[in-house]
């Protein structure tokens, strides 16, 4: 497997800097400041990164489950909220709340649920977050 990689790039203080974020591939770009990690200013954010890669991970992972479980022509949205808490160990990714739709013709929610839950088991970004960070799910079918 190729190693995977990304950089960024900060300029000035802690709290009047900015920077750049890139993927190696540079098929993402971002600007991200002290507002945009700390305040809701323009820009992204780690926070926010971890939580795309999170999402997209998980997204692909319940899509091989379902298709291990014999369904077609689905469709997975997942939506990751990040929850950035201070500790008594400093600023921590505390919680990640995944929040995924699927568009499963012919599946019941029982086995939907079941399969996203073995997904969030399985997927390696969770796998990675989980020993630090709470891993919540909800997960439902498309009306």
């Amino acid at each position: 497997m190729p190693i995977r990689t990304a950089s960024a790039r900060w300029q000035g203080n802690l709290t009047e800097g900015s920077g750049t974020v890139r993927t190696g591939k540079g098929g993402l770009t971002g600007n991200y400041s002290f507002k945009s990690r700390f305040e809701e200013g323009e820009g992204t954010n780690p926070e926010e990164l971890i939580g795309a890669a999170h999402a997209g991970c998980f997204s692909m992972a319940l899509s091989k489950q379902l298709a291990d479980a014999g369904a077609a022509d689905t469709s997975v949205e997942t939506t990751a909220k990040v929850h950035f808490d201070k500790t008594d160990a400093g600023m921590t990714v505390t919680r990640i709340d995944l929040e995924t739709v699927g568009q499963v013709p012919g599946m019941d929610e029982a086995q939907f649920t079941k399969l996203a839950e073995a997904a969030k088991e399985n997927c390696p970004i969770s796998r990675l977050l989980s020993p630090g960070a709470q891993i919540t799910l909800n997960a439902r079918l498309a009306s």
